[in-house]
């Protein structure tokens, strides 16, 4: 630390991201990557714009991204906020929905950044908990609030709110913003941008992270009225009008538009996660029901720790949590390709 520091700086509780490791011939299942790689037609339209271009600023709108977004959603172009990520997105609708007098409300066990972003902005909160299934009950979140956010599915449990339960949330709450933060609905779910046509004050968040493969270039979305858009926009351009670079742009317009690689990808890690799930039940593991990229597994006789520091023994990574303690038994596990999923179980079967 350093004595030029303020006093905010220092009180800060900063996000902690998945381990990025640097090890060779390691099996990587701790970050919720896709193991199949971005859409080729991504890969060559990075490749096109790679040139003397790049001198140039990219198009600060990034019009023709939200065009194809919009396209994809059957929305209107106005209704399409970009940005460089879902967490960036994520912190410009906290800045600008969340700060007011009333606190907001997400679940207790959720997307750790929400807490991060609370410290950051000064934004009062409540955690309603998860059921004793590890689901949310959004009964527990009563209508006088300063917003309302929630993953579907959530994270890291991969539980799944269905959409005619968010549209009931939406019906009595109406005073302040709902957010739902979908970084995993195309593995499973239903997403709630059908519904924003008709709520006013609902704002859905997506990323190309995970099914579209491209979370080295870091693009992120959110769909909501225009209003609500406006507002992320004045965020924006008052934090930085280039969020996104000229590669992010054409690549992500290239990945939203092949609709064939998008659902290739998805249906073979759907496929291999139910595959997993069984192998590890026969196993003896509880495996949530998961709508995501990933698992959450416990085994009643081993620690969540002890297996998740006996995989990496064996060259498989995991992500295990301390905290809240509800949860340290678990393990959160990506879904990798058959070739790793075997890996994961080969080392289980020695560790159990």
């Amino acid at each position: 630390m350093s004595r030029y520091w303020s006093r905010f700086v220092h009180d800060l509780e900063p996000y902690v991201p998945g381990e990025q490791p640097k090890m060779a011939r390691l099996v990587k299942l701790n970050t919720n990557e896709n193991p199949f790689g971005p859409s080729p037609k991504a890969l060559a339209a990075i490749a096109a714009a790679s040139g003397d271009d790049l001198r140039l600023y990219p198009d600060p709108d990034a019009s023709a991204l939200k065009a194809a977004i919009a396209r994809r959603y059957a929305v209107q172009a106005d209704q399409v906020f970009v940005g460089n990520g879902s967490d960036e997105v994520l912190a410009h609708l906290f800045m600008g929905f969340f700060r007011q007098d009333k606190p907001i409300l997400f679940p207790d066990i959720t997307y750790s950044f929400y807490k991060v972003y609370c410290g950051l902005y000064g934004i009062d909160y409540r955690t309603p908990p998860l059921d004793d299934d590890f689901g949310i009950r959004l009964a527990d979140y009563p209508p006088d609030n300063g917003g309302i956010i929630f993953p579907n599915p959530n994270a890291p449990t991969g539980r799944l709110l269905p959409l005619a339960d968010i549209e009931a949330l939406l019906q009595r709450n109406t005073a302040s913003l709902v957010v739902v933060d979908e970084a995993y609905v195309d593995f499973g779910g239903e997403s709630a941008v059908a519904l924003v046509s008709r709520y006013p004050n609902l704002l859905v968040t997506q990323t190309f992270s995970k099914s579209r493969s491209l979370a080295g270039l870091r693009i992120g979305f959110a769909v909501g009225q225009a209003p609500l858009i406006d507002g992320l926009e004045r965020i924006k351009n008052s934090f930085n009008s280039y969020p996104l670079d000229r590669l992010a742009i054409v690549a992500g317009v290239a990945a939203m538009d092949d609709e064939a690689w998008f659902s290739e990808c998805v249906d073979a890690i759907v496929a291999e996660r139910e595959a997993l799930t069984a192998a590890l039940a026969a196993r003896g593991f509880e495996v949530l029901p998961s709508a995501a990229n990933f698992v959450f597994a416990r085994h009643p006789g081993h620690a969540g720790e002890a297996l998740a520091a006996g995989l990496r023994e064996h060259g498989v990574i995991v992500r295990h949590f301390q905290r809240p303690e509800r949860i340290s038994p678990f393990l959160r596990i990506t879904i990798g390709t058959p070739e790793q999923n075997q890996a994961l179980l080969s080392a289980l079967d020695s560790l159990l």
